[in-house]
């Protein structure tokens, strides 16, 4: 059964709101990691969408990252490259995305949450937005989302959570390393900060905020190529001995 949903809706007529929504922590399955790249890729091209907030539904977990499900599922390379593709799908899509794109973080982040995170222009979270990736537990590593979270914080803070893999680490950790522009004390708080910004985005000239994201996301036009030989890695490697072992536990626990 297709569970969660994507919503798109305009919270002012030049503000429009990407909401992702699963019953599992917020975990993204294929359909709708395919979803969201496309409505990312919908508001680029929208004539009245000046600047977009991507969120998630609920109160507690940003997202968990990729579906667990689906990675228990995968027998072949091809099926985890089209698995590990979803990620690199949204992650292009608001590398691409024309419009400047606010992340609006309400709870933990991990794994592809982390990357998505990473990959908006500009991201608020609360305290209660703790990061973690952790890939390397399942004996993969965080290859397809790595170039967008090294690119936000580093190699030295990516190396940290990419080998800590089984530590949160805290939202004021990440706004020091430069995930987070802002952290807040609420949810209520996170909102009032998101729209504040949105609002005033939406005063200021569109086409220098268009010129600005290029060059935000300089030297990154050869990551289409990229991103899909990362996906074909994480793929091969799920398939590895010590990874379906690892799943096998998992299924029976």
């Amino acid at each position: 059964m297709m569970e969660g949903y994507i919503k798109t809706t305009h919270a002012t007529p030049a503000i429009t709101e990407i909401i992702f929504f699963h019953p599992k922590h917020n975990s993204l399955p294929g359909y709708l990691l395919a979803e969201l790249k496309a409505a990312i890729e919908a508001c680029g091209t929208d004539d009245t969408t000046q600047v977009i907030i991507l969120k998630s539904g609920g109160d507690r977990t940003f997202c968990a990252g990729a579906s667990f499900d689906e990675l228990m599922a995968i027998n072949d390379p091809a099926t985890g490259k089209k698995f590990f593709q979803g990620f690199a799908g949204v992650i292009n899509a608001c590398r691409k995305c024309p419009k400047i794109i606010i992340g609006r973080v309400q709870g933990k982040a991990v794994g592809g949450g982390v990357g998505i995170a990473a990959a908006v222009d500009y991201c608020l979270a609360t305290k209660y937005s703790a990061v973690k990736l952790s890939e390397l537990n399942i004996g993969i590593g965080p290859f397809v989302i790595g170039p967008a979270v090294e690119r936000k914080i580093g190699g030295a803070a990516f190396s940290q959570l990419a080998l800590n893999a089984n530590v949160f680490q805290s939202a004021e950790w990440a706004k020091a390393k430069g995930l987070y522009a802002e952290v807040h004390e609420s949810a209520q708080a996170l909102d009032a900060a998101t729209m504040n910004l949105a609002k005033y985005l939406i005063s200021t000239n569109p086409e220098a905020q268009r010129e600005l994201k290029k060059i935000f996301w300089a030297g990154t036009d050869h990551w289409d190529k990229l991103l899909e030989e990362r996906a074909a890695m994480s793929g091969q490697l799920v398939l590895s001995d010590y990874t379906k072992e690892v799943l096998k536990q998992y299924k029976q626990s």
